[in-house]
């Protein structure tokens, strides 16, 4: 089982994906983690990553992805995947068709309330309007809105993939 937790930062990602992970047995990863140190800096800055910054990330990711699929080990990845061509990059590879996405929502007011109160290497709060701005919600995610205690995401989420 490959599993994408995407949606805007502070949606909760890491959050809900490291306590999926751990209910179903599987690896974990933040996609966060592979940024590279350019990308980190501008995004500090208050600067949205355009689809050139992000292109060997996405690449980095897939082949976590691929990895998992030829090792046959199920994962979750918190990963953005903002636009219908982030996901396309993120399917990439032997495990292609093989990616449960799913989309973590909420309002930008409580997501802002989130990002604010949150410490973080480099996502800076101005970013937020600039996620949303690009964001394509895909067709065929699952999608729930993260407004309640992460116990009970997951539990709603397990419910989706069973």
């Amino acid at each position: 089982m490959l599993i994408v937790l995407m949606g805007v930062s502070g949606s909760g990602k890491s959050t809900i994906g490291s306590k999926l992970a751990a209910q179903l047995g599987a690896e974990f990863i933040d996609a966060d983690d592979y940024h590279s140190a350019r990308n980190k800096s501008k995004m500090a800055a208050g600067l949205p990553l355009n689809d050139e910054d992000r292109r060997p990330w996405l690449l980095a990711l897939a082949g976590a992805l691929a990895k998992w699929h030829v090792q046959q080990v199920s994962g979750v990845l918190a990963c953005s995947s903002l636009k219908a061509a982030h996901r396309e990059i993120l399917g990439v590879g032997p495990h292609a068709g093989k990616i449960t996405f799913v989309l973590l929502e909420g309002s930008k007011e409580l997501i802002a309330t989130r990002l604010t109160a949150r410490q973080h290497e480099f996502m800076n709060v101005q970013l937020l309007e600039s996620q949303f701005e690009v964001l394509e919600v895909p067709h065929c995610a699952i999608r729930i809105v993260n407004d309640r205690a992460p116990d009970e995401i997951v539990c709603a989420l397990l419910a989706h993939l069973r």
